[in-house]
Formats: structure tokens, sequence, C-alpha cells
């Protein structure tokens, strides 16, 4: 298989926060979805994957290149879309286009303008006075002009309305149609990445806790619903995590099709992404807390 991305073992220490040798593979040709709560690890992951911040140990491909080694030709290749505008407020992005044609070679201006007309966005206006989701477009608008084959993009959709959202998904898989064309999208709106993603990785804590085929996640993953006193016959290591109320017990599961015969007088659902983070979230706070009573 073809990678795009590849993280081996890497690590970066703070003194509050650790990145746990994390490993990530992201085929060419598909959008990975890239969840996990505020504080997680994700946009540390993108600044040492963009050569921002120095990593501590581990090895990091683009395009199967060392970024430290080839980083101007590989930035040639991919477009970044973070959740603020880079761009000063005062420019106007007929400004931002003038300035693009010095940065990279492939600067497509037709594109660009094609962009802001699709866009609606005005070409004198400064940026300083649109609003987030006229922000959110023009930084799409740049990444799609100068040729990229990778977009990353950390909570590009976060704080828009659904109908910007909606907008901004589809151009997304408009992206990925084309070939050789590759999407790490990080988010918190899972429902986002549900809808889109064809890969999940999933950070909680610095440490990678799931990776692969979003339908394999969640076909695999389950929600058993039951009674309190029922809890007690589900083994341990059948479950995630459990979550009690007044009316019900819910137990993920990561074995959905074991637990539906080995439980079949229990009611078996389906789960989405959001319940899957919030389970495992869950499930490693009471294991830390365990710990820490040690």
């Amino acid at each position: 298989m073809d990678y795009v991305l590849e993280l081996c073992d890497v690590t970066k220490s703070y003194e509050d926060f650790k990145l746990d040798h994390v490993n990530l593979m992201v085929p060419k040709g598909c959008i990975c979805g890239f969840i996990g709560q505020n504080g997680a690890g994700k946009t540390t992951t993108i600044q040492l994957i963009l050569d921002i911040i120095e990593k501590d140990g581990g090895s990091i491909r683009v395009f199967g290149q060392d970024m430290k080694k080839n980083g101007p030709a590989l930035k040639e290749k991919i477009g970044v879309v973070f959740d603020e505008m880079g761009f000063h407020e005062f420019l106007t992005p007929k400004e931002i286009n003038s300035i693009m044609k010095k940065i990279y070679a492939n600067w497509k201006e037709d594109l660009f303008f094609n962009y802001l007309k699709r866009f609606s966005l005005p070409a004198k206006k400064r940026c300083g006075s649109f609003s987030r989701g006229m922000r959110m477009k023009l930084q799409i608008a740049v990444a799609l002009s100068h040729e990229a084959e990778l977009l990353i993009m950390d909570e590009p959709t976060s704080g828009l309305d659904p109908i910007v959202r909606n907008e901004m998904l589809q151009i997304f898989q408009e992206f990925v149609l084309e070939e050789n064309h590759t999407i790490l999208l990080s988010s918190h709106i899972t429902g986002d990445l549900e809808r889109i993603a064809d890969m999940v990785a999933f950070i909680n804590g610095g440490r990678i806790i799931l990776f692969g085929d979003k339908n394999e996640i969640l076909e695999n993953h389950g929600l058993i619903k039951c009674k309190k006193e029922d809890l007690e016959r589900i083994d341990k290591e059948d479950m995630v995590f459990a979550r009690q109320s007044a009316f019900c017990t819910e137990v993920l599961v990561s074995d959905r099709n074991k637990c539906k015969q080995k439980y079949a007088d229990m009611v078996m659902e389906q789960t989405t992404l959001e319940e899957i983070m919030v389970f495992y979230v869950n499930h490693f706070m009471k294991m830390t807390q365990a710990d820490s009573s040690i």
C-alpha cells in the first residue's frame, strides 16, 4: 500500500503533556479522520508533521520523504487549514493571491479566483471583516490553489453553522475524488467524520487508541443496553466501559458479533464515533484514577 503519511514511534514531551510513541499510517487517496477531545494531542501531531515544532523521537515521512530534509519541496504538495486564519486581517484575497504567487511554484491564480467566486468571497474586501465561515473558505481556497496532493486540516469545521459545514464537507469529498489526493482531517465533530472519512485515528492522552477503517470500527463496536443487575453477567474482558443511569445501563463492547451471541437476551445496538470516543475516554480516565490511587 502507498502511504502519504508515516509516523513511527513519534514522541514529544512538554512539562504537562507527552505525545507517546504515536504510530499513524495514512494511505494515499483517503480521508483520514483524526479524533480526540481537546488537549488529546491532535494539534501537536499536526505541528510535528509540518515541522513547525521539533519532535523528541521517532520518524515522520511525508510522501515517503523526511520533512526535515525535504521541507520546501514537500510543502509545495501540502495544503494546510487551521482553525484560525493565518493571514493578516488587513489583507484582501486579491493581495493574498499576489503573495501566494511568490511562495508557491505551482500557484494557480485563475483557480484561486474561481474558488473565491464559488465561495462568494469578495476579492477586494479585507479578510479581517470576514465571518468565521468566510475565513475558513478563504483558507481552503488557498490550500486548493497550488496543486496540493495532501490537505492537513485542524478543526476546519469547528464553530461553523450546519449549512457552511455541509458545503465544506462536499468540497473535501470532491478533492479526494481526484487522483492521488489525500486528507488528514482533525476534528472533534465526529458526525462530520462519520459522514466522509474512510479511516479514523482516535488519540487520547497523547496515545493512539484506535486506528483503522471507519466502517470496520463502527461495525466491530456495539452498545449493549441492559438492566443494572444484568451488568454482572457481562465479562469485563468484553466491555470497554459501562455507563449507568437511573433507567438503563449501557455497555460499549469492542466485538459486537461475539457479544450479540454471548448475551443474546440483551439489546445490542449500533453505536457512533462520538459514543465510542466518549466511552474510551471514560475507560482510560478510570484506569488513570485507579493507577494514581495505588
